[in-house]
């Protein structure tokens, strides 16, 4: 089958950095399923791949950790999908990746595509929302309906994973959502996804929630952690709640203390690479994510269609990624 991968790390913009190739056809476990790949959406964790991870034994590493497509076989045991189901997922990071023709992710993690969204559309959603929601649920362990009369601060509300998480949090709790944004674009998009309030990340958080008189008793810090931390740390509430995704490289863990503050850190993978006993509630999840969508409870987060996966179109995909300016999130179609 045809992929797209990397032979060495490095910069995006190094001659020859990915590469189109044959791959050996997957083997298939008795959860996994068969699925050609339709869609694919561009996140963190490919640039981040490409950058740390050797591949091994001089093969191409694969990427990509969304996809949408069509189930093409399946495993001796699987129960909840049939050969011909249109479905969407985020895979397993211990795996070959998406950037291919076909791809095998274990059923549990997989839910169905949402009917009133295209292939690569719908391949913009899982992971963001599956981190989303993760965050909301499981880390800072509200209910829904929950969280009357309080807030929460989404520090990065304009990418993939503040889109999805503003409109979780406002369709699913009764939190108050401030998020924050620095561009005329970033503002309006963030507006747009439901956030009650928009402040600054460049500006002071401290300063401009005091202006609002308000103390949040959760934040969800999803880019430039060290650089926010502190100022989290003074404006949250006592025994309030930080959960972050990105990798800050130093900060004062012990500041947390004082406050008796808790902290987590997300990180949506780990499920499927540990294959814990609750796998399965991310096929869930993104079962109800799917229903949410075709009822028009949320909308797509995705902003930019590079068209056909191709060698240049991931390039140009990975460099939009990188620049820090990317709004939502961004999708290519199957391998051309």
């Amino acid at each position: 089958m045809k992929a797209i991968g990397y032979t060495q790390t490095g910069s995006i913009t190094t001659p020859g950095i990915l590469t189109e190739f044959q791959a050996p056809a997957a083997t298939l476990g008795s959860r996994d399923m068969l699925v050609e790949v339709l869609g694919v959406s561009m996140n963190p964790v490919d640039t981040k791949v490409r950058v740390r991870f050797e591949p091994e034994g001089g093969v191409p590493r694969i990427m990509g950790y969304d996809a949408a497509g069509i189930v093409q076989e399946i495993g001796s045991e699987v129960e909840l999908f049939a050969v011909g189901d249109e479905v969407f997922y985020s895979g397993d990071l211990t795996r070959p990746g998406t950037n291919a023709e076909l791809h095998a992710v274990d059923e549990r993690i997989v839910g169905r595509k949402p009917k009133s969204l295209g292939f690569p559309e719908a391949a913009g959603i899982p992971l963001t929302a599956i981190t989303a929601w993760e965050m909301l649920f499981d880390s800072l362990a509200l209910e829904e309906g929950g969280g009357a009369g309080e807030s929460i601060l989404i520090i990065g509300g304009a990418g993939g994973v503040g889109s999805i998480l503003i409109q979780l949090a406002k369709k699913l709790t009764r939190l108050q959502v401030i998020a924050t944004a620095s561009r005329p674009e970033t503002v309006e998009w963030v507006e747009k996804m439901g956030a009650d309030i928009v402040i600054n990340h460049h500006e002071s958080l401290v300063e401009q929630l005091r202006e609002h008189d308000i103390a949040p008793r959760y934040v969800a810090a999803l880019t430039q952690t060290e650089q926010h931390f502190s100022g989290i740390v003074e404006l949250i509430q006592p025994r309030g709640h930080i959960v972050l995704i990105d990798d800050p490289k130093d900060f004062d863990i012990n500041s947390i203390k004082p406050k008796a503050l808790s902290f987590s850190w997300e990180f949506m993978f780990a499920r499927s690479m540990f294959g814990t006993e609750d796998i399965a509630v991310q096929g869930e999840l993104l079962n109800r994510v799917s229903q949410m969508l075709d009822d028009g409870e949320l909308i797509s987060t995705v902003t930019t269609d590079l068209g056909v996966m191709t060698v240049e179109s991931l390039i140009e995909a990975h460099t939009l990624q990188e620049s820090g300016t990317a709004i939502g999130k961004t999708v290519l179609g199957g391998i051309g």
